[in-house]
């Protein structure tokens, strides 16, 4: 159930378009940002359950003998066969939706006005409907290209894989109630403070 008063905002955005970034600037107005992405690599190791359940699906060579996370082996097994990767996420996404929901309550108990909650996959993994609000943060594709080259240290070919495998921009804009243009033109800061004041206005009568 969504959370009326104290709202959950979704932020997504395709590889490279920055919305690491744009968290980073809620973050300074005092708004705690979910990172899902840190978090499911936390779950899939600290998770009892949900290494079960992983294991069950792909074996017991997801996790080596010290515990950790296999992930040469579980990319292997899931990169080349959709069903398997999508059983994953069904397993995944569930538990980081459940986790971020108990750390949300939390942080509105500390006083927080509204969450942030980091997800690349808000949209694919449908929690998108989950949230109050959704927000994309978007770039030209060239200058996704050139952050990631440089951040990961990635050839352009190696960065369009990853590009073309994730849902176009374009179909993600008309679900979302904010865009973030992160291209170099646009202010970051103050789309970031209108967005900001806008979910203010909305749930709180005030700016």
């Amino acid at each position: 159930m969504k959370n009326k008063i104290h709202p959950r905002i979704g932020i997504t955005g395709g590889i490279g378009s920055g919305k690491t970034t744009v968290c980073h600037f809620f973050e300074t107005l005092g708004v705690p940002v979910y990172d899902a992405d840190y978090w499911a690599k936390w779950l899939i190791v600290n998770d009892q359950e949900l290494k079960t359940a992983i294991t069950a699906l792909l074996g017991t060579d997801s996790y080596l003998p010290d515990g950790s996370y296999n992930r040469p082996f579980v990319a292997q097994q899931v990169f080349s066969n959709p069903a398997k990767r999508q059983a994953l996420n069904q397993i995944v996404h569930p538990a980081v939706e459940t986790h971020s929901a108990a750390w949300n309550a939390q942080q509105i108990e500390n006083g927080a006005l509204y969450t942030l909650k980091e997800a690349a996959l808000l949209i694919e993994s449908g929690n998108h409907k989950k949230m109050d609000l959704a927000i994309l943060v978007t770039a030209p594709e060239e200058l996704r290209i050139e952050r990631v080259m440089r951040r990961d240290g990635l050839t352009e070919a190696q960065v369009m894989a990853r590009i073309e495998a994730q849902m176009p921009e374009a179909e993600k804009m008309p679900m979302v109630d904010f865009i973030v243009f992160n291209d170099g033109h646009h202010s970051l800061i103050r789309q970031v403070w209108k967005i900001h004041q806008h979910i203010l206005q909305k749930y709180f009568g005030k700016r």
